[in-house]
């Protein structure tokens, strides 16, 4: 009983889940570099994206917030899988966590006071600075675990509960992106 459930769930679906999001957000993440190139005529792709990153982006750290804490709960399976390197722990994590909330959070501040935004813009860019940087040693580090965790999730115990709660997290950021981007209409002038 305790191999299978080490095998198909607990510790081993939390890893699909973040592999999935993760997957999900970097061809997001991907998009929104595009935008930056070419920001002015692609802002409202732009501004789409990152409202709708929000909801995934939300799941991807609970679903690492949750093997954190099942960690140093000492539970089983999460003990077995080990703790990530203590520079990825330690360092990375925390300064990309910090960089990811100071990203959103000042996007979503620019569009409720609009075009008036000029320190906030200032934190969005020095957010995006930071942040480029621990995002790019975190993918560099786990990127190579992707195609595995992937391509064999349909097999995998628990696939359609993950795959729906990606997809939710989808949906639920597009919604938030509709009914966001009228207030970046002052950016589009």
């Amino acid at each position: 009983m305790r191999s299978a459930k080490l095998r198909n769930g607990d510790a081993e679906g939390n890893e699909r889940l973040t592999a999935a999001t993760g997957a999900v957000l970097l061809g997001l993440l991907a998009v929104e570099g595009v935008t930056i190139l070419l920001l002015r005529p692609l802002l409202a792709v732009h501004v789409f994206v990152g409202m709708l990153l929000i909801p995934p982006v939300a799941l991807k750290v609970a679903s690492t917030g949750y093997r954190f804490v099942r960690y140093y709960q000492r539970r089983r399976s999460y003990l077995a899988k080990g703790p990530p390197h203590p520079a990825m722990r330690f360092m990375v994590a925390p300064v990309l966590v910090a960089s990811t909330i100071g990203i959103l959070a000042t996007g979503v501040v620019m569009l409720v006071v609009g075009s008036r935004a000029g320190i906030v813009l200032g934190l969005h860019k020095a957010s995006f600075v930071v942040w480029l940087g621990a995002m790019s040693v975190h993918v560099l580090v786990y990127a190579r675990r992707l195609p595995h965790l992937i391509g064999s999730e349909r097999r995998a115990h628990g696939a359609v509960l993950r795959a729906g709660t990606v997809t939710a997290a989808l949906l639920v950021g597009v919604a938030l992106a509709a009914a966001t981007l009228p207030l970046a209409e002052p950016w589009f002038r």
